[in-house]
Order: structure tokens, then sequence, then C-alpha cells
């Protein structure tokens, strides 16, 4: 199997002016979007947000506690909310959460102001991934590999409603972050 050159920093560059816009990262928990993002936004020279850190930073609680005390639908809310003062920049990337895009008016918001990109991943890695930290609200309530392929089958319509996707698998974070950059690269 061969594999295309990879961008180079000029074309980085040149790129980089083009992008008039926010590049966010949606997806499901585990598919990187978090540490991919951070490694595409060095690539651009971007600034890099979390919406999940904001989140937290903003409520002065974890997203676990968010959701316990709250619930869902308050979360949602407030996540819209920092998405979109996040993205009031007109640039850098930003990491969603996994349910963020799944939010019509999240995701009117954000396929309207940004350049949104679905890193997909299989349902195997999301697991292996997810597995490492006992973070996520909602593999809480039972198996996780059923809970992340049920997450799957319901999402899978509202991500694919982003422009740009990207098959995130086991690849190296550069590498993915590499496919990102020349896709916004042909879809500019």
């Amino acid at each position: 199997m061969t594999h295309a050159p990879e961008i180079t920093a000029d074309r980085i560059t040149a790129l980089k002016r083009r992008i008039d816009r926010p590049v966010v990262l949606v997806g499901l928990m585990g598919a990187g979007k978090s540490t991919v993002g951070r490694r595409l936004a060095s690539l651009l020279g971007a600034p890099f947000a979390d919406s999940d850190l904001a989140i937290e930073e903003a409520a002065q609680r974890t997203v676990s506690e968010i959701f316990e005390e709250f619930g869902e639908h308050y979360f949602r809310d407030g996540e819209r909310r920092v998405i979109a003062r996040l993205m009031d920049g007109g640039e850098g990337v930003i990491a969603t959460g996994g349910g963020a895009f799944v939010n019509p008016e999240t995701r009117a918001l954000i396929l309207e102001r940004a350049i949104a990109v679905w890193l997909d991943c299989s349902v195997e890695t999301l697991v292996a991934r997810t597995r490492r930290r006992d973070t996520r609200p909602l593999l809480r309530s039972g198996d996780p590999r059923e809970i992340l392929t049920r997450l799957h089958a319901e999402r899978a319509p509202a991500y694919a409603e982003a422009p740009i996707r990207i098959a995130a698998g086991d690849a190296p974070h550069q590498q993915t972050a590499m496919k990102i950059l020349e896709a916004i690269e042909q879809w500019l």
C-alpha cells in the first residue's frame, strides 16, 4: 500500500491563510478529538480549545458532576453557549464533547460558523480508548461496548452532516491531523 506524501509546511502555511473560521472536531467519546485537535492546532500555529474543559472551568464542576446534578438537557444548553463563545474568536481548533454535534441547535451553529470535521472510529477502538479513564458519564450506566455501539448507530446520522469525515482509527495522531489538513485543503 502506498501512502500519499505528507502535506508540506508550505502547503500548511497556504492552507492556514485560506481557513477563515474555526475547525471544530466532532465524534464519539474516545475518537481522539482532544489529542488530535491539539496536534492539528500545533500544525496550524493556531489556538486549541476543548469545550468540555471550558465548560468545567466556567461551571467550576466536572462534566460528570453537571450531568449528575442538573441533567443532560441543562448540560447541552450550557455546552452550546460555550461552543458559540469559543467560535467567536474566528480561528483555531475546537474539540467538542461527543454529544455536542447531536444537539440540532449546536450542530446548526457549528455548520454555519465553522469547518466541522467528524473523527470516526470503530467501536473496538472507542472501547479501548474510553476504558483508560472513568470520566465518561454516559458509560457508567452499563456495558461500555453496548453503549458505544448504540451511540455510534444513533449519532452517526448527525455526525454525517459534517462536511469532512476522517477515519481516525489507530493511526498516530500526527497522521490523523495531516489527513484532516489534506481534507480541509480539498474541501476549501
